[in-house]
């Protein structure tokens, strides 16, 4: 005779209220996508360098993440590209000379932070690493204070340690640019002698106020 399969474990609908922190994101995303003109561009950045950098210096006995390596190379792009730091105000692009830097940070509860990094341009790599691992200890501590959450001119969403290559971040208005990492995967690449070999290669998501 065959068992008769036991009946499924009953399980109960629930109703999350988005109130509190939950509320105030999805309020703020919501704004976020129906004030700005939003436009997202993907394309995949060999990281060869950004590896190599990061092998030499921990040789040195200098122990910095790749977030760390990716967030200099931003702040010294946004130096060059002026247009995408900063916020808008009314009919106004105020266009910031300081790189006042927003990581976006998940905490528990499904929750989201971006608090910035002030005067990112300033410090140095290690400076700028000891920056942001303080930001995510004060974060998860309720710590961050109203100008570190409000203060900043320019995001960066670091989705690198999961399985998403590409995504569309949503812009941390009223700033005007927000970049997106993803995964970094070993990509077939032309070797320069007419053949084929792998090379890490990353995913970038730029979304920026069109």
């Amino acid at each position: 005779m065959t068992p008769q399969a036991e009946a499924p474990a009953k399980r109960t609908d629930r109703i999350v209220p988005l109130r509190g922190v939950r509320g105030m994101i999805a309020d703020k995303m919501l704004r976020s996508l129906s004030e700005a003109a939003q436009l997202t561009h993907h394309a995949d950045c060999r990281a060869d360098a950004l590896m190599a950098r990061k092998a030499a210096l921990a040789e040195a006995g200098i122990k910095v993440s790749v977030e760390d390596l990716i967030l200099d190379r931003v702040v010294a792009t946004l130096l060059n590209h002026t247009d995408l730091n900063g916020t808008l105000k009314g009919r106004e692009v105020h266009l910031s000379g300081a790189v006042h830097l927003s990581i976006a940070m998940a905490l528990p509860g499904n929750l989201l932070v971006a608090p910035a990094i002030f005067n990112s341009e300033t410090l140095t790599l290690e400076e700028r690493s000891v920056a942001r691992k303080d930001l995510a200890d004060r974060a998860r501590n309720n710590k961050l204070t109203v100008p570190e959450m409000t203060g900043g001119t320019f995001t960066v969403s670091n989705l690198g340690l999961s399985r998403v290559r590409y995504f569309t971040p949503i812009l941390n208005t009223p700033q005007i640019g927000i970049l997106g990492i993803g995964r970094i995967d070993e990509v077939a690449c032309p070797d320069g002698k007419g053949g084929m070999e792998f090379r890490p290669v990353m995913g970038l998501s730029l979304t920026f106020d069109h």
